[in-house]
C-alpha cells in the first residue's frame, strides 16, 4: 500500500502565478527555454544555462549553482513563497474540452525502492544523475513527477467537493492548456486523503521516469548520510501529482525513420505484405483505426497497415503492444534498426504534434518513411507495470504535461 503525506509548497503568490509557471525542463531546449522565459520564470531555475551570454553547458558546475542563486532569488523577492502548513494540493489540466484533477503529495521514497511505486520504462544512469545533482543542489522538488492510481470512491467525492469552492490558481497557458489549483487545508480532509491512499494498493509512474528515480535515490542517500536517520526526515518524501486512472489519456507516439535500409520502394512493401495486409489510402491523412492497425506514409501517399494473425500474441501484456509489433516486424527485421535507444536512423513524434508533422518531415526529404501508432491504453501500461515488464522505449505520450512552478517541495522543513 502506498505512503502519502501532506507538504508545506514553496509557489507563487496568485497575483505572480501566470508569470512563474513554466513548462517542464524537458520539453524545451535551451535556446526555446531563453526565448520563452520572461523575468519571473521558473525556467530560470530548472534551465539555468539561459542565463548565461553564450548559453551555458546545461552540466556545467556554475549551471548547477546560477540554479541555486536564482530559487533563493526568488524566495527573496517574493515571487516564490512557502506555505505556513502542511497541506494537499488539488491541480487540474483543461486540453479539448477535458479535465482531469491530480492529487499533489509527497510519495515515498521506499515505497519507489521496494517497487510499490511502479514502473514501466527503463531508465538511463546519466539522466537519472543528472536530475540528482539538481535535487542535491537546490535540496528540494522543483518539478512534480507524475502518477497514475486506481480510482476510488472516496477520494472522487474530494475531488468533486474540491473543485466546488473558487480555485487558488486559474489560468490558461500560451499553449491553450488550462490550469486550475486549489489549496486543501481542512485537517479532517488531510487525514482522509491520507488515510485512503493507505488502502491503494499502488502508484504508476505515468511520465517522469527519470525525476523519480533521481528524486527517490536522492532521499536514499541522504538517509544512508544521517547517522541519527529515525524516518520521519522530509527526504524521505518526493513531490508528485496522482491521478485517477480512468481520467487519464494516453496519446499516439510515432515513428520516423530515415531511410529504407537499401530497399526500393516496391521491394520495402513486397517485405511489408509478409506481415501485414498493406492497403493505399491515398492523400488524405489516415489515422490507425484500431489496435494492430498501423497508419504509414511513403512517396506522399498513406497507407493502413494491419498485422496478420499469428504475428502478435494479445495474451502477452508486451506482445501486444503495436510499439513492439512494429518494431519486431519492420524496423528490425525489414529496416535493420536494432537498438531504437541508439540508433541514429530514426526518430519520434509525440501525437501531440499531429499527423500532419509526419508528412511534413516525408514531405521535406529530411526522412524516407512514418509510421503512426494506435495509443496504447491505461489499462496496457497498468497490467505492464503490474508484471515487472518494461515497455519499448517511446511508447507512451501524456498531455498536457504537468505546469513546473505551481508548488516546489523542500526535502528539510
Amino acid at each position: 500500500m502506498v505512503k502519502v503525506k501532506p507538504f508545506a509548497a514553496i509557489r507563487p503568490p496568485k497575483k505572480y502565478v501566470v508569470e512563474v509557471a513554466s513548462r517542464p525542463y524537458d520539453v524545451l531546449n535551451s535556446v526555446e527555454a531563453k526565448a520563452e522565459a520572461g523575468e519571473k520564470s521558473l525556467l530560470h531555475i530548472i534551465k539555468p544555462e539561459i542565463d548565461f551570454d553564450p548559453i551555458a553547458d546545461e552540466h556545467a558546475p556554475e549551471v548547477y549553482t546560477k540554479a541555486v542563486a536564482n530559487f533563493a532569488l526568488w524566495q527573496q523577492k517574493g515571487w516564490l513563497v512557502q506555505d505556513s502548513k502542511e497541506n494537499y494540493y488539488l491541480y487540474a489540466q483543461t486540453m479539448d474540452g477535458r479535465t482531469q484533477y491530480g492529487f499533489v503529495i509527497c510519495a515515498n521514497v521506499e515505497d519507489y525502492l521496494n517497487g510499490t511505486i511502479k514502473k514501466h520504462e527503463l531508465t538511463r544512469k546519466d539522466k537519472e544523475e543528472d536530475r540528482m545533482k539538481h535535487v542535491r543542489a537546490q535540496n528540494a522538488n522543483l518539478e512534480p513527477v507524475f502518477f497514475a492510481f486506481k480510482d476510488n470512491e472516496v477520494l472522487d467525492g474530494i475531488i468533486k467537493a474540491t473543485i466546488e469552492k473558487p480555485a487558488e490558481y486559474d489560468f490558461v497557458a500560451e499553449d491553450g492548456f488550462g490550469h486550475h489549483f486549489w489549496v486543501i487545508d481542512d485537517e479532517m480532509t488531510i487525514a482522509t486523503i491520507s488515510d485512503t491512499f493507505a488502502g491503494i494498493p499502488a502508484f504508476y509512474i505515468a511520465d517522469g521516469h527519470h525525476r523519480t528515480a533521481a528524486a527517490a535515490l536522492v532521499g536514499a542517500e541522504k538517509k544512508a548520510a544521517n547517522p541519527n536517520h529515525c524516518g520521519n526526515e522530509e527526504y524521505n518524501w518526493f513531490m508528485a501529482v496522482a491521478f485517477p486512472e480512468s481520467q487519464l489519456k494516453i496519446i499516439d507516439y510515432n515513428r520516423v525513420v530515415k531511410d529504407l535500409n537499401g530497399l526500393s520502394t516496391a521491394e520495402f512493401l513486397a517485405a511489408l505484405e509478409k506481415s501485414f495486409k498493406v492497403e493505399k489510402a491515398g492523400s488524405v491523412i489516415y489515422r490507425p483505426a484500431a489496435l494492430h492497425n498501423f497508419s504509414m506514409y511513403l512517396e506522399g501517399c498513406w497507407y493502413s497497415l494491419t498485422a496478420k494473425e499469428g504475428t502478435f500474441n494479445d495474451s502477452d501484456p508486451i506482445g501486444v503492444l503495436d510499439v513492439t509489433l512494429l518494431s519486431n516486424l519492420v524496423l528490425d527485421a525489414i529496416l535493420g534498426i536494432k537498438d531504437l535507444r541508439t540508433s541514429k536512423r530514426i526518430d519520434f513524434v509525440g501525437g501531440i504534434r499531429g499527423l500532419g508533422e509526419l508528412k511534413r518531415r516525408v514531405d521535406s526529404g529530411e526522412m524516407a518513411v512514418a509510421f503512426a501508432l494506435f495509443p496504447v491504453s491505461m489499462k496496457q501500461l497498468t497490467d505492464i507495470a503490474d508484471a515487472g515488464s518494461i515497455m519499448p522505449p517511446k511508447t507512451t505520450w501524456f498531455e498536457p504535461k504537468l505546469r513546473s512552478g505551481l508548488a516546489i517541495h523542500k526535502l528539510d522543513k
